[in-house]
């Protein structure tokens, strides 16, 4: 989804996958795709945008009939969450069985960095936590697949992915494969 935040470096990995990614801004820009990577940014903008230009409509009816896979990283795990306890009118997609607390670890100067051990990944992974939001909790339906402190941070339910940290800006391409892996390896440019 292209409409904010940090989706150049998305595209980047997917490339380096060799995968032609899509920029999503618009309902139509959704033909003929199995998965929609929602990027960093700034959650409340986001959801503005998302549903001033149709996408929310649009990707919500394209995950209730099952035929899109959808991953949010940081503001986009919260664009995905159905609960934001602090922020109960933001705009959001609202699909996946989450709670989370935005900004959560502080501002942008208590960002930091961490090995991640994810659920079926042989050596760590080493996530960037930027302004991250918190998942305060998860449905039944949600498979955890990291966690840092002993808190979610890496979440599964279906075809729906959330973390809370930005996997694009490390060199380590594993999670977009596992995304790959979730939209049936059909992330196709039109």
């Amino acid at each position: 989804m292209a409409i904010q935040g940090d989706f150049r470096e998305h595209k980047q990995m997917l490339k380096e996958l060799g995968v032609e990614a899509v920029e999503v801004r618009l309902p139509r820009d959704l033909e003929g795709l199995a998965g929609l990577i929602v990027p960093g940014g700034e959650s409340t903008t986001i959801g503005m945008l998302a549903r001033e230009y149709g996408l929310e409509g649009a990707v919500r009816e394209r995950v209730r009939e099952g035929s899109l896979a959808v991953w949010g990283t940081c503001a986009g795990a919260i664009w995905l969450a159905r609960e934001i306890p602090e922020f109960p009118d933001q705009p959001r997609l609202g699909v996946l069985n989450i709670a989370v607390q935005r900004n959560a670890y502080g501002r942008q100067v208590d960002s930091f960095e961490e090995d991640l051990e994810i659920l079926g990944f042989e050596r760590p992974f080493h996530a960037f936590f930027i302004r991250a939001p918190r998942i305060l909790k998860v449905g039944d339906d949600v498979r955890v697949l990291a966690k840092h402190q002993n808190e979610a941070v890496l979440v599964q339910s279906g075809k729906l992915l959330a973390g809370t940290f930005h996997p694009e800006l490390s060199e380590d391409t594993r999670v977009h494969q596992l995304f790959l892996q979730l939209s049936s390896n059909a992330l196709v440019a039109k």
